[in-house]
């Protein structure tokens, strides 16, 4: 989101995970922020809910507080109509949800989107986890755009770890190569 935003386009992101947020303690945001679950359960208008960051052109909503129905809030008309307003005013809008394969609120605004992306965790899922909790994304009727691979450990997998000398090796003789030519 922070890359798309300091190339010009302006972004969204709507934390959209109203059982377990990590939004506001890993911004380091002291204050009582008012966010998506005080929205969808009437408690709050959108101009209350949307928050500038210090990052060019992000803003973000917070999940809000704690609901005991979250599914049951996403599901809800007022999260379509959210999405509709905010397309107005931004050029992305990415939504981080809780994991598809365990809940069900990531299927449920996955009907909402033009895409998804799944984010997978190293050495976490298996294969045949991953092939279940795609089918499962599919079945919504949202697009899948692709899938992203994180926390992979590098020095433990020789294929990653091969790819990252060939590229870092890539990279220092082009510096050579540059510092070679201002001689």
């Amino acid at each position: 989101a922070q890359e798309l935003g300091s190339i010009g386009k302006k972004v969204l992101l709507l934390d959209a995970d109203i059982r377990k947020t990590a939004y506001v303690g890993r911004l380091g945001v002291e204050e009582e922020v008012r966010g998506l679950s005080q929205f969808l359960s009437g408690q709050a208008n959108i101009n209350d809910i949307i928050y500038e960051t210090n990052f060019e052109n992000m803003d973000i909503i917070f999940s809000g507080s704690f609901a005991p129905n979250p599914s049951e809030l996403l599901g809800q008309e007022a999260f379509g109509t959210l999405l509709g307003a905010v397309r107005e005013h931004y050029d992305y809008i990415i939504v981080d949800t809780p994991p598809i394969g365990s809940i069900i609120d990531a299927a449920i605004v996955a009907k909402q989107g033009d895409g998804a992306v799944l984010v997978f965790e190293s050495e976490l899922v298996s294969s045949k986890e991953a092939a279940r909790v795609k089918e499962q994304l599919l079945m919504t009727g949202c697009r899948l755009i692709g899938a992203v691979l994180n926390k992979v450990d590098v020095k433990k997998n020789k294929y990653y770890h091969r790819y990252d000398y060939y590229y870092h090796g890539y990279q220092e003789k082009k510096e050579v190569t540059k510092k070679n030519k201002e001689k």
